[in-house]
């Protein structure tokens, strides 16, 4: 962690302390929601990381696409465990996914895509 004036600086993979992008109107699918509210989490914490930068669980090639998506105006998605893992031993997944026009953010099931 680099350290600039007395303070830290974010971790690249944790996003940034403001906004990169605009989410525009918000929508989210019942699954979504369900899985949400059968863990105790709120759509607003995702959110918050997905406009961050903060991508979630992606493999490196999508940072980099997202990255440039943010640069360049494409379609943003990000992916974030919620809760414990299930009986196979992987985490429930939401997927949060902003169109490139920034005009709507859409929390889903990776299934619902």
């Amino acid at each position: 962690m680099e350290i600039s004036k007395g303070r830290r600086m974010p971790n690249p993979r944790q996003g940034q302390a403001c906004p990169l992008f605009s989410l525009g109107r918000i929508y989210a699918t019942p699954g979504a929601l369900k899985l949400l509210n059968r863990h105790q989490q709120t759509a607003t914490t995702l959110l918050a990381r997905h406009a961050r930068g903060d991508w979630g669980l992606v493999p490196p090639e999508d940072v980099a696409a997202n990255d440039q998506a943010v640069r360049d105006g494409f379609r943003i998605l990000s992916s974030y465990a919620v809760g414990t893992t299930t009986t196979a031993g992987r985490p429930e997944v939401i997927w949060v996914i902003t169109e490139a026009d920034r005009s709507i953010t859409t929390l889903l099931l990776p299934k619902a895509y």
